[in-house]
């Protein structure tokens, strides 16, 4: 492979079941037209996975990848993507994270591991500067997070970085996660059962090799345009300050955060947010920490004392100070630092797992458990302690811990009563804490994506955008007065695009709310030398977003049959509230949005001519038999 910058120019493919590793030579033709993370993944899975593949089986694969700015002098470019068939919705699943496993797994040697099969025996996988063994793991099997971790780096040193689960992920919860660097969590997507399911317990990646800089003084040039907004901007200095838990009560008291399993309001059933907000929670902490050579070092270790005994973890985000927070009426904040910390030892979803402990009070609250059910616990909403019982008894699956640990959608299918009223979902995603009643995208979000119920996919607000970031689309502002809907759609698609091509580059979506989107092309040209301008972004990303769903679509999975949880659109209407009678209609947007992105509108398959303008000419004649 010609050098090219950014990448390290090999992949990782490992079969378990016949314990062989081996090396591949990626084509650059196929990393400029799917860059890296889950656009690559998209492309490489819907390739060599046979259809109705079972998502907890031998052919079932899962990949680490990480961007072609993972790893380099780009501004906050720590990330890489988990990538599977998701067990939890059946379509397309991915997740995201930060730390330093993703640049590292760069420096040993690999842009991306592709792992399919499943070991006898519970394994890791060791890549130490371009050499990978599987090795054996029965000692670290039943270890939590934390203790794989520090029992590995005892064994290969300091500098290993492990992207691995818990004892969540053994047992194949289906709101399991993978969490690297102790802390950091490829969350969603129940993408620790698919690793579970694998007995692969970890991934450790160590070593010193630099990707290659087409342009490097270009990219110093770009480093010092871009990094002078983070001096002033307002949401720089939260996110250095608080890092994200800094939003918890201005969005609580906008209607944005949900309370009460989204049937509640503020300040009616959740009057005191400022006890989960920034200024209480960064009380505990005694210390900072960024991703991989951020500059917005939003991350925290805090220290806390309960029941006599001292307890240390990572600082916890908006989304679970919310789903442990406000969606069970918990202020007590060192009950949720003592379940973040639970979920990122077991390898949970913090979403998901909070989601659930909501779902659960409301069926208490119902009637609906029986005492052998229960078993003692007493779920009253706002009880912190019992939350952390139940909590445990999901990462244990033990008795109600069990039926909850695949999520509030399979719950309910086997609870029954009207329980499902209370299973706040989309396709089986536990929903983010962001209201589709303050906002309507994220209705059009939950439903659209290829992987439904995520926040940071989507095109959301684009429509609000200022002129100048408009023209940077390409966008026409005075199609606004002339036909909102349509304009609406126009700027969802673009940002949404833009959006995919951050993510698979291995950006951090943090950036988006401080620099403006050109940052994105320009950092991958300077950093690849392709050419790389605003124009072949959006196409990108726009490739990448029908990959994802061409994906789903032969697995059985539409997102245009994909329902958000009636109650999350204001169906009914809060009572109360900043978003009292707020009902969410989406449907001119969504027939908009189908037809620019020229999606059927019925079975939600692109068009040939769609597919063949995108470089996608072999999918659409296979689509069109």
């Amino acid at each position: 492979m010609t050098e090219l910058g950014g990448y390290i120019g090999r992949f990782l493919n490992v079969d378990l079941s016949q314990g062989q590793v081996a090396d591949e030579r990626p084509d650059p033709a196929l990393l400029r037209a799917f860059v890296g993370g889950y656009g690559l993944g998209a492309r490489i899975l819907y390739e060599r996975m046979p259809a109705g593949a079972d998502p907890l089986g031998p052919d079932n694969i899962l990949g680490l990848i990480t961007g072609p700015l993972t790893g380099t002098p780009a501004l906050m470019a720590s990330r890489y993507c988990a990538v599977a068939k998701s067990p939890l919705t059946g379509g397309w699943g991915d997740a995201n994270s930060g730390g330093e496993f993703g640049p590292t797994l760069k420096f040993a040697g690999y842009d991306a591991v592709f792992i399919s099969g499943i070991a006898e025996q519970p394994v890791y996988l060791l890549i130490e500067n371009g050499r990978a063994e599987l090795r054996p793991a029965d000692d670290l099997w039943g270890l939590d997070v934390t203790e794989t971790e520090d029992t590995l780096q005892a064994r290969h040193g300091s500098g290993l970085r492990l992207a691995c689960i818990g004892p969540a992920g053994e047992r194949q919860s289906l709101i399991s996660c993978i969490i690297n660097d102790k802390g950091r969590a490829a969350g969603r997507s129940g993408l620790g059962a698919v690793m579970g399911s694998k007995r692969l317990k970890a991934v450790a990646v160590l070593g010193d090799a630099k990707p290659p800089l087409a342009q490097p003084d270009r990219l110093k040039a770009l480093r010092k345009k871009h990094l002078a907004p983070f001096k002033e901007g307002a949401d720089a200095e939260i996110m250095r300050r608080y890092g994200t838990a800094g939003y918890t009560k201005a969005l609580t008291e906008i209607g944005r955060t949900p309370i009460r399993n989204w049937s509640g309001a503020y300040p009616d059933d959740y009057p005191d947010p400022e006890a989960v907000d920034g200024p209480a929670v960064i009380a505990y902490e005694t210390e900072k920490y960024a991703c991989w050579h951020c500059n917005q070092v939003c991350g925290g270790i805090m220290r806390w004392q309960s029941e006599g005994q001292w307890h240390e973890a990572h600082k916890p985000e908006y989304e679970t100070l919310a789903t442990f927070g406000t969606y069970c009426l918990i202020t007590d904040l060192k009950a949720i630092m003592t379940m973040n910390d639970m979920c990122n030892r077991a390898g949970l979803d913090t979403i998901s797992a909070g989601s659930s402990i909501a779902f659960a009070l409301e069926c208490y609250e119902h009637g609906l458990f029986s005492a052998e059910e229960l078993d003692g616990l007493q779920l009253e909403w706002g009880d912190g302690q019992a939350a952390i019982a139940l909590l445990q008894r999901i990462i244990d699956r033990q008795g109600l811990g069990n039926l909850l640990a695949d999520g509030v959608k399979r719950a309910a299918q086997r609870i029954g009563r009207g329980s499902e009223a209370f299973a706040i979902h989309s396709g089986g995603q536990e929903l983010p804490a962001h209201d589709p009643r303050h906002e309507s995208d994220f209705g059009l979000a939950y439903q659209i994506s290829p992987t439904p119920g995520r926040h940071t996919q989507g095109g959301v607000g684009a429509a609000e955008m200022p002129p100048e970031h408009l023209a940077i689309y390409g966008l026409d502002p005075d199609l606004k007065d002339k036909d909102e809907v349509r304009f609406h759609a126009q700027a969802y698609a673009a940002n949404a695009a833009w959006r995919n091509v951050l993510n698979a580059a291995g950006l951090c979506s943090f950036g988006a709310m401080t620099m403006s989107p050109e940052y994105v092309p320009e950092f991958m040209a300077a950093i690849t030398g392709w050419d790389f301008d605003m124009a072949e972004c959006l196409q990108t990303g726009e490739r990448i977003e029908d990959m994802r769903l061409l994906f789903g679509l032969r697995e059985g999975y539409n997102p245009l049959h994909t329902e958000v949880a009636p109650r999350a659109m204001g169906q009914p209407p809060l009572q109360s509230g900043p978003r009292a009678d707020v009902t969410v209609h989406v449907e001119d947007l969504r027939a908009a949005y189908l037809g620019r992105m020229a999606w059927d509108r019925t079975t939600a398959l692109p068009s040939a001519e769609r597919l063949a303008a995108l470089g996608l000419a072999d999918l659409a004649a296979a689509l069109t038999g």
